[in-house]
């Protein structure tokens, strides 16, 4: 049986988005989409061929031309009225924002399985890609703005994005956004075609490197944190396996992170064996989110 429109629709959303589906079947809220995710930068990058933006401290969302959705494929509660901006049949990349230093209350709001309109009038979404567009980043970033434009009702908009003239300009710009309370800058090869996976056409530069994991386990507690959880275990993209303790406050250490759920660390350089040094948690967030 041939697939109906709206079936070919949903296919080639998928296939933009880089979601592999078989034939005549619908994403669902279960299926993370396929994103460009990006490497750490050197200290002394230089940022010839790349396009600079801030780093936004949001919650990456991926608009599939119909749904929201999380980094982990689950769905955005967001209301009908901020949905109804966003351009339907076309997949956008970017981070839901609230401001710099709000990364809590804007998680408590996008969690929300009951949107409440008035806290999501205060939400940004903040677009740095067309997933599937043709040509380099620059020429997508020119297209994004075109569609922009052009928007009846915008609750999206376009990421800033600059060249920068050498290593020195991009360490006093990382500078003058952190001073401000921003949290680091992102660095995209402007030629670059669109693909996703971790990749060194997309790097990341802040005072303090950070990473992903995923918590694969818990271990008790000792002495004063005795009868509660010691540390985390993770493993992380490359497989390594090793225990984040510090940064856990006490309702975490009572309650913490399920097996599953991602967690954001930071660390200082590396130990003997390859393993991240003085891990700390930074934040965390559910499988699918």
């Amino acid at each position: 049986m041939s697939p109906s429109l709206l079936q070919r629709r949903h296919l080639l959303l998928a296939a933009a988005a880089g979601i592999c589906l078989p034939a005549g079947a619908r994403p669902t809220a279960a299926v993370a989409p396929a994103l460009l995710l990006a490497h750490e930068a050197d200290d002394g990058q230089d940022p010839t061929g790349y396009l600079v933006s801030e780093k936004f401290d949001g919650v990456r969302a991926f608009w599939d031309g119909e749904r929201l959705r999380f980094r982990g494929g689950g769905v955005v509660a967001a209301p009908a009225t901020f949905l109804a901006g966003l351009p339907a049949g076309q997949p956008l990349d970017g981070e839901l924002w609230l401001g710099r230093g709000c990364f809590d209350a804007l998680s408590a709001i996008v969690r929300r399985e009951q949107p409440q309109a008035g806290e999501w009038d205060r939400v940004h979404y903040l677009v740095f890609e067309l997933p599937g567009g043709e040509g380099g980043f620059a020429q997508r970033v020119k297209r994004l703005h075109v569609l922009a434009a052009n928007a009846p009702a915008r609750r999206w908009m376009v990421i800033d994005q600059s060249t920068v003239a050498g290593a020195v300009a991009l360490r006093a710009r990382l500078q003058a956004v952190v001073a401000d309370g921003g949290e680091g800058l992102m660095l995209h090869r402007a030629d670059a075609a669109y693909h996703t996976g971790r990749s060194e056409v997309l790097l990341k530069l802040k005072p303090v490197r950070d990473a992903e994991a995923v918590v694969i386990g818990h271990t008790p507690g000792r002495g004063k944190f005795e009868g509660q959880t010691g540390a985390l275990r993770v493993r992380d993209d490359a497989g390594r396996e090793f225990l984040v303790g510090s940064g856990l406050n006490e309702a975490l250490r009572r309650d913490p992170p399920p097996v599953g759920a991602v967690v954001t660390y930071s660390w200082r350089g590396e130990t003997a064996t390859g393993l991240p040094r003085f891990p700390t948690l930074l934040r965390t967030r559910a499988a699918g989110w």
